[in-house]
């Protein structure tokens, strides 16, 4: 069994199955049924018409349990008139199906979640699995975000900008349990930019792919986080960096320009850089200056004052953090980090064991109690 396939076939399938007038979360949950015996009949007995097989079969699952309900005579007129068998349709419901997913009455969590199960094709178990919680939390999560948007009409028009923020927060997640969230999001991204014609879509599928591209030489092998400017530039992926930029370049030629077009460019110059001490950084700030005026951000302010202590010097760099909230996220470290840059190592070793701290991750709190140490080790 090829499960891409089958995953890559669902969202048509359930986009079908709404658009023939099932609701939402039975649609689903007909589709889940027939990605089942598919896994049970395809290996003896391989379709000619994969995802006609998908459709035929699903509508017949929700044919079963819509007989079954109580409602079975207020929809029993509807249903009856089942297409036959054949070709499945050429109408392409994805973006559609993203649209609904991605809904704004959703939760983030929630959102990620469906996306993943009715867009993404994965299972219940998986997701949960890959957000670390018990599954039938996950199948509570996901039954709640069905029940949802099963009244939304799915001629609706969408937000891509939620649709986007959906996918880079499935980007963000990583990789845990035995499904890559980091590749399946490029998946589900490439899969968008094939049916919407968006420079931010675009934007965002060059910046997950430049990301992406670095991941091999971000951490050690014992799990230890590695800073940009020490990765083995020769493990980054050439491949995915070409691709990534060749997307981007398209993406701003069309002058609309994004959040997360910015933030490609950024990503972009980073991997264009031979050598840390090569890094073209008076560039990057003025992105993240478009960034700044694009989304007003603390965050961005942040990154922007440790990019300015990198082309300015450091004490420009604390300068610009000076204002910022120092609750920030990750506020702490940068203040260390350019703290350290302007010659103070007591006070940078000190906001370094503040900073690991204040850490969210175990990776990310041991790196920065490192720092701490190696700077009192010299300053010892």
């Amino acid at each position: 069994m090829d499960a891409t396939l089958l995953r890559g076939l669902t969202p048509g399938v359930l986009g079908i199955l709404v658009r023939r007038g099932a609701d939402f979360a039975a649609a689903e949950d007909a589709v889940q049924d027939a990605l089942v015996e598919a896994v049970r009949v395809w290996p003896a007995n391989p379709p000619r018409d994969p995802k006609g097989w998908l459709v035929t079969a699903a509508w017949r699952k929700f044919l079963d349990a819509t007989r079954s309900e109580a409602a079975r005579r207020r929809r029993e007129d509807h249903v009856e008139d089942q297409p036959p068998p054949g070709e499945a349709s050429s109408t392409d419901d994805t973006l559609q199906l993203y649209f609904l997913c991605a809904h704004p009455s959703l939760t983030p969590s929630s959102a990620v979640a469906l996306t993943l199960r009715a867009v993404g094709g994965l299972t219940t178990r998986q997701i949960a699995e890959a957000y670390l919680v018990p599954e039938p939390t996950m199948a509570q999560r996901i039954s709640r975000a069905k029940r949802t948007v099963s009244g939304v009409r799915f001629d609706q028009p969408g937000d891509v900008a939620t649709v986007l923020r959906v996918l880079y927060l499935v980007f963000n997640e990583g990789y845990s349990g035995d499904v890559d969230l980091a590749a399946e999001a490029i998946r589900l991204t490439r899969q968008l930019a094939t049916a919407i014609d968006h420079p931010e879509v675009s934007g965002l599928l060059a910046l997950m792919l430049l990301h992406h591209a670095r991941r091999a030489s971000r951490t050690t092998p014992d799990g230890a986080l590695v800073p940009l400017a020490e990765q083995d530039r020769t493990r980054w992926d050439t491949a995915a960096i070409t691709e990534g930029v060749a997307i981007l370049r398209a993406a701003l030629a069309r002058d609309r320009l994004g959040e997360f077009q910015a933030q490609a460019a950024i990503a972009a110059l980073h991997a264009d850089a031979p050598t840390a001490g090569e890094t073209d950084w008076p560039q990057i700030v003025e992105w993240y200056d478009e960034l700044v005026a694009l989304t007003d951000s603390p965050v961005v302010r942040l990154n922007r004052a440790v990019a300015l202590g990198e082309a300015d010097g450091a004490r420009a760099g604390l300068a610009a953090l000076a204002p910022l909230d120092d609750t920030l996220p990750r506020y702490t470290a940068a203040s260390a980090y350019l703290t350290e840059r302007a010659g103070d190592l007591t006070a940078a070793a000190a906001l370094y064991t503040e900073a690991a701290g204040r850490a969210t991750s175990t990776a990310e709190r041991d790196h920065l109690t490192r720092q701490a140490a190696r700077l009192n080790t010299r300053s010892g």
